[in-house]
This record gives structure tokens, C-alpha cells and sequence, in this order.
């Protein structure tokens, strides 16, 4: 195949007849509601066993998930979230709506997720979680993270957003004791438009989460018992019964992207100036939610124009996130007493990655083995352009 023909990868969202059933099977419920229907509990029981959890609680919304953990956690005003400086922005947003203070912190150039020495200096007497993101699919250093939860006392939250059916060293996200948090917006590994979960290792801290998604009000309350503050993250039974059919396609479609991925990896590592990201052999199971690479020494703008010159030549590109602080909305609410340029100072290697990392669309890697050489003949021809 020529770089220069059309490229037709999977279409993404994958569906079929089970997605048609699930929701045939929610309306003639005649319960549309979580609270009637049976299908957002059939799909947190199977959700939770597949990441190895006790117990899923599913919410309208990734950014939902994050924010309702990290208020079980007692996030909250006068309190500190350290996360990493290179995500997006939900990552920092979840914490700030709460009034507490995002502590953005660097991340390691290879892997991308978050740096582990710098996590730990950034711990003070205010800390109540520390937001590991587990970038693109690749797991960070739970190890390492764990240790500094100990030794700390401060509780880890996993962004496991771009990390549906992922493993560190045989253990699955939820069978690592600390809860995480999971997306199902369009893009995501699977989804239902919108749709959010998370899961718990224990019974108490999965009820408090599900008093605090439900307005405080228990289940069964007919007299307005509201026993906590809360708000309404309820997941509706529609979203809940597509993604029960999503949840059945994801072991098969990671295995494919497992395939292709290291074929593209080697591919686009041949490319000069181009480094794709890099992988920690202690997670054995990576879901590949995007195809990352980056141009070191390149400008950002510059970046921005490749990213443009690849989407014209049939790629599903996009620029990679903008370091947190780099955001107008990161300063609107509970952002460090720090300036943006002190924190670039101490994140060199987020802002080297704000300006030259690319991604590709998950569903590249659901492509052929051909289709690899395509990619990486599209990249190399328009890097040596460049």
C-alpha cells in the first residue's frame, strides 16, 4: 500500500446487535432510571469483576469519577492534590472544583506518566491524594507509588481513564488497593457517549461514594433523607446496557492493539526525530488507548502544523495535551501560590512533551499489519518536510 492511497481504519465507535439488545433490553424494562432498572448494577458488578475491584459505582462522566473519589478521599478546601503536570486537564479540574489546590508535578519522558521522586517532594502536611494517570494505556510506577503512599499516609487515586483492562505485573487496576477512576466519553476505549465509573477495594468507601452520587439519599429513602452533601452522578440504564456490550468487545480489541503497537513502535523508532513512547515491561498488559510519539526539538506551533499535515494525509492525529499550568482554566480556581513559569521550571520534561508530543487515535491500532507501514511512511515523509 502507498502512503499516498486513502487509508480506511475501524470505525470508531464499534458496535453491533449486542449494543441493539442492550438498549431494546433497557426500554422494555419500562425503568429507565438506576433506581428501577437493573442495568447500571448488572454492568458495576461486571465491571468490577473484569478490573478485579470489590465493588464499581458508574457516573455520568469521567471528570464526575475523578471529582466524587477524590471527595470520598476528603478532598476538599485546605486540602492538596498532586497530579501530573502533562495530562489533561480533568486530571487537575476534578480536585480544583472541590476548593482544593492542584499541585502539578513532572512526568517521566519515556513512559510519560508521572515521576515519582517529583511526586514525593511535592507531598506536604495538606496532601489528601496523589492522582497517578496511567498515559495512553501504559500503567505508571505503582510500585514505586505505593511505597510513597505508605511511607506518606497519603492514599493513591489511579486516573485509569485511557486504562480499561490494563495490568501491572499480572494485577488488574483494581486489584492494586487504591481506587481508580475510569471514562467512557466517545473517544474512550469504550464508551456510551458519556458515562464515567469508579472503583472501590472496600464496602464503605463504595457507599459513601454512592450516598454522594445520588444527592446524599440512600437507597430505598422515600422521606428525603439526605444523609451526606452530594450531587447527581447517576448513570442512566441506557448508557449502562451499551456499555455492557462495550465491556465484551474490550479483551479482543486489546489484543490487537497489543499486536500492532509494538510493529508501529519499531516502525516510527527507525524515523529520524521521531522517539515514540516508551513502555514499562512491569505492566503487562497495556490498552493502548492512543499511539504516542514525539519530535524532540521541535516548536510547538510547528507541531501543531505536523499534526495538521498528517490529518490531510489520512491519519486520525492530534496534538498532544498542553501542560496543565499552561491552561487559562487551570488559574481560574484553586491553582499553587507558584507562577506558571517556576512550575515549568520544575517540569522541564512536561513542557518538552507539551510542545512536541503527537498522538494518534486508539482505533489506528485495530488496523492491519500493513496499515502499520502506512503510518509510519505518512510520518516519515511529513517529519522529513518538516
Amino acid at each position: 500500500m502507498s502512503a499516498r492511497q486513502p487509508l480506511e481504519f475501524p470505525a470508531w465507535p464499534q458496535y453491533g446487535d449486542e449494543e441493539r439488545a442492550g438498549l431494546h433490553r433497557a426500554l422494555e424494562q419500562g425503568q429507565w432510571w438506576r433506581m428501577g432498572g437493573s442495568e447500571v448494577e448488572s454492568f458495576e458488578r461486571e465491571f468490577a469483576e473484569y478490573h478485579g475491584a470489590g465493588y464499581a459505582l458508574a457516573v455520568t462522566n469521567g471528570t464526575h469519577a475523578l471529582e466524587l473519589a477524590l471527595e470520598v478521599l476528603g478532598v476538599g478546601p485546605g486540602t492538596e492534590v498532586i497530579v501530573p503536570a502533562f495530562t489533561f486537564i480533568s486530571s487537575s479540574q476534578a480536585a480544583q472544583r472541590l476548593g482544593a489546590v492542584a499541585v502539578p508535578v513532572d512526568v517521566d519522558l519515556d513512559t510519560y506518566c508521572i515521576d515519582v521522586a517529583a511526586a514525593a517532594a511535592a507531598v506536604t502536611s495538606k496532601t489528601r491524594a496523589i492522582m497517578p494517570v496511567h498515559m495512553a494505556g501504559q500503567f505508571a510506577d505503582m510500585d514505586a507509588l505505593g511505597k510513597l503512599s505508605a511511607d506518606s499516609g497519603v492514599p493513591l487515586l489511579q486516573d485509569a481513564a485511557h486504562a480499561h483492562g490494563a495490568q501491572w505485573q499480572g494485577k488488574k487496576v483494581g486489584d492494586l488497593g487504591s481506587l481508580a477512576s475510569f471514562s467512557f466519553q466517545n473517544g474512550k476505549l469504550m464508551t456510551a457517549g458519556e458515562g464515567g465509573a469508579v472503583l472501590f477495594p472496600d464496602a464503605e468507601s463504595h457507599e459513601q461514594a454512592f450516598l454522594r452520587h445520588s444527592c446524599g439519599r440512600p437507597r430505598g429513602d422515600r422521606t428525603y433523607r439526605h444523609r451526606t452533601s452530594g450531587s447527581n452522578f447517576r448513570m442512566n440504564e441506557f448508557s449502562a446496557s451499551v456499555l455492557r456490550a462495550q465491556l465484551g468487545r474490550l479483551g479482543g480489541q486489546i489484543d490487537t492493539r497489543e499486536q500492532r503497537w509494538p510493529e508501529l513502535a519499531k516502525l516510527l523508532a527507525a524515523i529520524p526525530g521521531v522517539v515514540p513512547q516508551g513502555t514499562d515491561d512491569r505492566a503487562d498488559r497495556n490498552p493502548h488507548y492512543m499511539a504516542m510519539f514525539r519530535l524532540p526539538g521541535v516548536a510547538e506551533d510547528r507541531r501543531n502544523e505536523l499534526v495538521d499535515e498528517l490529518i490531510a494525509r489520512g491519519l486520525p492525529a492530534f496534538a498532544g495535551f498542553r501542560a496543565i499550568y499552561r491552561c487559562d482554566g487551570f488559574w481560574e480556581k484553586g491553582a499553587p501560590e507558584e507562577a506558571a513559569d517556576a512550575i515549568a521550571r520544575r517540569c522541564p520534561r512536561s513542557e518538552l512533551l507539551s510542545a512536541e508530543s503527537i498522538w494518534l487515535h486508539h482505533r489506528t491500532l485495530l488496523g492491519t499489519a500493513e496499515q502499520m507501514h502506512t503510518i509510519a511512511e505518512i510520518v516519515a515523509d511529513v517529519v522529513a518536510h518538516a
